[in-house]
């Protein structure tokens, strides 16, 4: 075990990283973090957005955060666009982003959508929770959802340093079957894991912080040594190299 003013010391060199953390709202963080090693996705989500957006009508955004990307793909969409969004200090932000589309913003857990029956053409939901029957009460007939969701195998390497991590189960399974029960007929179901890198140790702290349910009460102190042990483990020439995990369901409720 390393001596405690070593320990110290590399505590007070991450600090800096919890408390910008401690300031982050929404998902505008630079992606300077990290750097993608391995080849990325073999489907491209914003394409099939905006190919799916251009016959829709009335399109839903679950988990707007500060609604980036629909004003990255505001041109695509059509006038009738609403977004959730869940974390009430976001919701302002997203509205005041949002408003100059003549987009609404509604506050609501995304498991419990308070929207009318065959609402939407388009539901569009990206690494936000959702409940696959409600998804497919709000769609039209006809109408399609796009989500995009992390994969069970996201940062597996800290799971034999942190053995509380949350293991959300099978979500791609669950998704994928909860979809077709509820009628839905599945058009894409892929996953794709891939390396990246995080320029340090401090990075991945950052994202643990933001991130509060992948290791529940994490907190720099107590769990210090857990981080140093997995920094000197896969910390490499390229950085602290880690596994990212996506996975991409699209499915089509019928006329």
């Amino acid at each position: 075990m390393w001596i405690d003013s070593n320990r110290d010391r590399i505590v007070e060199s991450l600090r800096p990283y919890v408390e910008r953390a401690s300031q982050f709202s929404g998902w505008s963080f630079s992606r300077d973090a990290w750097r993608r090693l391995g080849a990325p996705p073999p489907w491209d989500h914003d394409s099939l957005v905006r190919r799916a957006a251009q016959s829709a009508r009335s399109v839903l955004d679950m988990g707007t955060r500060w609604g980036e990307f629909l004003t990255q793909i505001s041109a695509s969409l059509p006038a009738q666009v609403v977004a959730t969004e869940e974390w009430k200090v976001n919701v302002p932000v997203a509205k005041n982003r949002l408003v100059k589309f003549g987009f609404e913003v509604v506050s609501c857990r995304s498991i419990q959508l308070p929207f009318k029956n065959a609402s939407f053409d388009l539901v569009l939901n990206r690494h936000e929770d959702l409940d696959p029957s409600q998804v497919a009460q709000v769609l039209k007939p006809g109408g399609r959802i796009i989500t995009q969701q992390v994969g069970r195998d996201n940062w597996k390497e800290l799971r034999s340093y942190f053995p509380r991590m949350t293991d959300p189960g099978d979500l791609r399974g669950r998704y994928a079957s909860g979809f077709q029960h509820a009628g839905l007929s599945l058009v894409t179901n892929l996953d794709h894991d891939y390396k990246v890198a995080y320029r340090s140790l401090g990075d991945l702290v950052f994202m643990l912080v933001v991130t509060p349910w992948t290791i529940p009460g994490f907190s720099l102190e107590n769990d210090i040594d857990s981080l140093v042990s997995l920094d000197e483990g896969y910390h490499t020439s390229n950085g602290l190299e880690l596994t990212q995990s996506r996975f991409l369901i699209i499915a089509d409720k019928p006329k």
